[in-house]
């Protein structure tokens, strides 16, 4: 009678041990999985910078709209600066989604090695970037650009100036 008994509930301290050990198992396979997964995506958030050689001058592209007599005292605009602020909430999303910084990483990249090769086709990719982000309603018939690298040296940011572009018509807009 009391064998029925185990047998029926499943009261049994050896069977209760199987059960455990049997959760006991299968929590350490899932544990085991979440710690490759995150050993996997860690490097990921926080990326080493181990890669670096050194610190290298940081590019930034400067446009201008040349005027009629091709002045050459127009004054230079950055290309979509970068904001002195960000809310907790713009960083977080930043986070996950930023399209523009990737955009910003590419043309950094384009100014890199345009300074240090110059081609038409990366002119080119510059340019038609510069061209989708002109000021609506601009009346300017030319553009032009250039590339400045900053450097920090001896404690002052230092501004060198390595590439300067022809001046380039701007479509649509001939008058």
């Amino acid at each position: 009678m009391f064998r029925s008994f185990v047998r029926a509930t499943g009261w049994f301290p050896a069977a209760r041990f199987n059960q455990i050990l049997t959760i006991t198992l299968l929590s350490g396979a899932v544990l085991d999985a979440i710690r490759n997964i995150f050993g996997l995506l860690l490097p990921a958030l926080i990326p080493s910078w181990r890669f670096f050689k050194a610190v290298q001058p940081s590019p930034r592209i400067e446009w201008r709209f040349p005027d009629q007599n091709l002045n050459k005292d127009a004054q230079w605009q950055p290309f979509r600066p970068r904001p002195s602020h960000l809310s907790w909430a713009t960083i977080l999303r930043r986070l996950f989604w930023n399209p523009d910084w990737n955009d910003a990483l590419y043309m950094d990249t384009c100014a890199e090695r345009l300074t240090a090769h110059p081609t038409d086709q990366l002119q080119q990719e510059i340019l038609a970037r510069l061209f989708s982000d002109l000021p609506p309603k601009s009346h300017a018939t030319a553009l032009q650009f250039r590339l400045k690298f900053i450097d920090r040296a001896d404690g002052l940011l230092q501004d060198h100036v390595t590439f300067i572009s022809d001046i380039h018509p701007i479509p649509g807009n001939t008058t």
